[in-house]
């Protein structure tokens, strides 16, 4: 397989703006067998990412969303009762969950934020990603088709609720690691997904939020949605013209707050305002 080919088309088929580098790794590791797990801050693409790659092999995505009540019966299946007590532990009787569903169709089991699940749900992914088998009481093993494949993703910083991989899922995986993109590759996502033609405003939404992002006293920056949000909100509240400071200090207190961790000490209003400032003061 010509990787550099199948990257760009990719990119161009599935609307991925830039991460050649990354696309390849995954597709290199995907096509030889290997399970992949994409780490990165919030809102960088890993989860566009991963399904793109799914779909351009041609497999069916199982997606799995990360949670700490996503406990390993609901990973695997579970029996349905009345079945059961019909005609027994049977085949006909097991309600396939989303990683056995995904091992007898050689599915893409893509598992969002991985490090949300809890440990025993993790722990159930280890013979499958290892050998390929599950084993399931009363019915006995599972094994996968060999075009089974897992992509997990999650974030790098730390939140309530997250579990540490272990070591053992951890070895499992490769891994491939995906930051923010650089300024122009963002303006270009920002355009795609926001619907705004105006250039300034997709810029100067891109340039504000990734300077918040860059300030050393802000712990973890606004994603890329704000940026997103960011532009598609200053649209809609300009009346026509150049949008004013105002409008646009005003768009950022409603999108980049919850999407910013700072020092409780620090006024996020006053943070905003001064990054917008200085943003549209280089355009003056």
């Amino acid at each position: 397989m010509d990787v550099s080919k199948a990257v760009l088309e990719i990119q161009s088929r599935l609307g991925i703006v830039g991460r050649a580098r990354e696309l390849q790794k995954a597709l290199v590791a995907l096509m030889s067998g290997r399970h992949v797990l994409l780490e990165g801050p919030v809102g960088v693409g890993k989860t566009t990412i991963a399904v793109a790659m799914a779909r351009w092999l041609g497999r069916e995505v199982v997606r799995v969303d990360g949670d700490e009540r996503y406990y390993e019966s609901k990973l695997v299946g579970h029996w349905d009762p009345p079945i059961v007590m019909k005609k027994g532990y049977c085949r006909e009787a097991f309600v396939e969950g989303p990683l056995v569903r995904a091992m007898m169709h050689g599915a893409v089991l893509l598992i969002n934020e991985l490090n949300r699940l809890p440990e025993s749900a993790q722990n159930v992914l280890l013979p499958a990603l290892d050998e390929g088998i599950v084993y399931i009481p009363n019915l006995g093993e599972v094994k996968a088709r060999p075009e089974f494949r897992v992509i997990a993703t999650q974030n790098t910083e730390e939140h309530v609720g997250v579990s540490k991989l272990s070591e053992a899922v951890k070895d499992r995986f490769v891994l491939v690691r995906l930051d923010y993109p650089p300024e122009e590759e963002e303006c270009e996502i920002v355009k795609l997904r926001s619907g705004v033609s105006s250039e300034d405003i997709t810029l100067t939404s891109v340039k504000i939020v990734r300077a918040l992002r860059g300030n050393p006293i802000v712990r973890r920056g606004p994603s890329i949605r704000a940026s997103i949000d960011l532009a598609v909100l200053v649209s809609s509240l300009n009346s026509g013209g150049k949008p004013t400071r105002e409008t646009w200090i005003e768009a950022a207190e409603m999108c980049v707050p919850t999407r910013m961790d700072v020092d409780p000490s620090v006024d996020i209003s006053t943070l905003i305002r001064r990054a917008v400032e200085a943003v549209l003061g280089n355009f003056t």
